[in-house]
């Protein structure tokens, strides 16, 4: 857990939302970031990477996600500055991380890239195992 933008009194009710450094992870913060500010939910930002896919050491990705993180929850504090963030960072399938979160959450926000001509055909991206898969209601946000 990264921590806490502010001192806001713990609620019950959580929206989780997925980042990656995107753009569309960014619409998706913001969007969820609104959301939680309107219900007085918490914003739990996750973030997690597969370690197949990278070719640096686990402490550089570590570092880079938690700055990620910091970022995000930085950006949400200026632009709703009301919303408590907590953060978290996974060494894990960003679709299994979401997914599990999704568990008691009262929503799940995910960014879609927007794959051109092949997102139909493309199964496996993290918007769609979260569709099939996410155990509460689920925003994917273009």
């Amino acid at each position: 857990m990264i921590g806490v933008a502010n001192d806001k009194e713990s609620t019950s009710h959580r929206i989780v939302v997925g980042i990656d450094g995107s753009e569309a992870a960014v619409r998706a913060l913001d969007w969820a970031a609104a959301e939680a500010e309107r219900t007085g939910a918490v914003l739990e930002i996750q973030t997690a990477y597969e370690p197949g896919y990278v070719h640096v050491t686990k402490e550089e990705v570590q570092r880079s996600l938690d700055r990620l993180v910091e970022d995000a929850s930085a950006h949400v504090a200026m632009a709703t500055p009301g919303v408590v963030t907590v953060g978290k960072t996974h060494e894990q399938s960003p679709a299994e991380v979401l997914i599990e979160a999704s568990k008691g959450a009262d929503l799940l926000v995910v960014g879609s890239r927007g794959l051109g001509g092949f997102k139909g055909l493309l199964l496996g991206s993290v918007s769609q195992q979260c569709a099939h898969h996410a155990h509460c209601p689920l925003t994917i946000v273009r």
